[in-house]
């Protein structure tokens, strides 16, 4: 790919965070999978560890000069890798040992949402009345999609201490999108590399506990397949489309493709698991392309 390809690439926010979304989606289907085999926080620290040293070689060149800016804001460096590195998938992987995807997926569709009202709590950011009719819409899509197109499926969830931790983690994923705005100006590889150097750091003594208390991680094909996966695709190649299509279009529309999560992972099990294509699919795709199109629509 040449270089004006990338450059293209790197100004299509909008493709940027459906790339985002689509690799997000097989890590949550990853991190299901390999639950027995691979413990919650050794799966967060693997990924980390080796996504900090991948991106640290192409973003070698940069980092010189944008160690003063990333010290400068220590701060907000520090935040924002609590809140969108250390935190959040660790307690989505733990959730995950306790709670049904059905549930996790229905709670993090609620993201797009949280992100707009923290986004006005903090920042006084208001959205137009069709902005906002977008994300009900493209939130019912979600819900008919997780909830198989049954009200009585979704009332029938029942909520137990998985849900409350990937709810946890979900709130704080929003605040990491709406942080964006307050990042460092430098490089986006600096600012990556930065963020899961210290994210990791911060998890390194929960991965001690979990090794020390016995949980330790069963090595096969499957699972280094597994963390290889999680440490590129959703973590280095999500990270810096999310990140940048935050910065071209802002939170609140960046948080709406969240809702694509269910359509991709419902896609993924049609393709991989010979799942069969259903009317809830079509419809839930429908409603979440329409309410993503009312969303991202710019106010006059």
């Amino acid at each position: 790919m040449n270089s004006r390809r990338l450059f293209g690439l790197a100004n299509s926010p909008y493709l940027l965070l459906i790339l985002a979304v689509f690799f997000w989606a097989g890590n949550f289907i990853v991190g299901r999978a390999v639950r027995a085999d691979v413990p919650p926080v050794a799966l967060a620290f693997w990924r980390w560890f080796i996504a900090s040293i991948l991106v640290t070689i192409p973003a070698w060149r940069h980092l010189p000069g944008d160690l003063a800016l990333l010290r400068r804001g220590w701060l907000t460096v520090l935040l924002l890798s609590i809140a969108g590195i250390a935190s959040f998938n660790t307690l989505l992987y733990i959730g995950l040992q306790y709670t049904i995807a059905v549930n996790a997926l229905l709670l993090q569709s609620l993201m797009p949402v949280l992100i707009v009202a923290l986004s006005f709590l903090y920042f006084r950011e208001r959205i137009s009345a069709v902005q906002a009719g977008g994300v009900v819409v493209s939130l019912a899509g979600a819900v008919v999609i997780i909830g198989q197109g049954s009200l009585d499926a979704l009332l029938s969830l029942s909520i137990n201490r998985g849900d409350v931790l990937v709810f946890i983690a979900v709130v704080g994923y929003a605040g990491y999108s709406i942080g964006l705005r307050k990042r460092p100006a430098v490089h986006p590889l600096s600012f990556v590399t930065a963020t899961f150097i210290v994210g990791d750091l911060l998890l390194l003594p929960f991965y001690i506990w979990e090794f020390m208390a016995g949980h330790r991680l069963h090595i096969d094909d499957a699972t280094v397949m597994a963390i290889g996966y999680v440490s590129v695709f959703p973590s280095i190649v999500s990270y810096l489309c999310f990140n940048r299509g935050v910065e071209l279009v802002g939170a609140n529309r960046a948080g709406m493709f969240i809702h694509l999560l269910p359509v991709f992972g419902s896609v993924m099990a049609i393709v991989f698991l010979g799942e069969v294509l259903r009317w809830y699919h079509a419809g839930g795709i429908i409603l979440i392309a329409s309410g993503i199109f009312m969303a991202t629509r710019r106010g006059r």
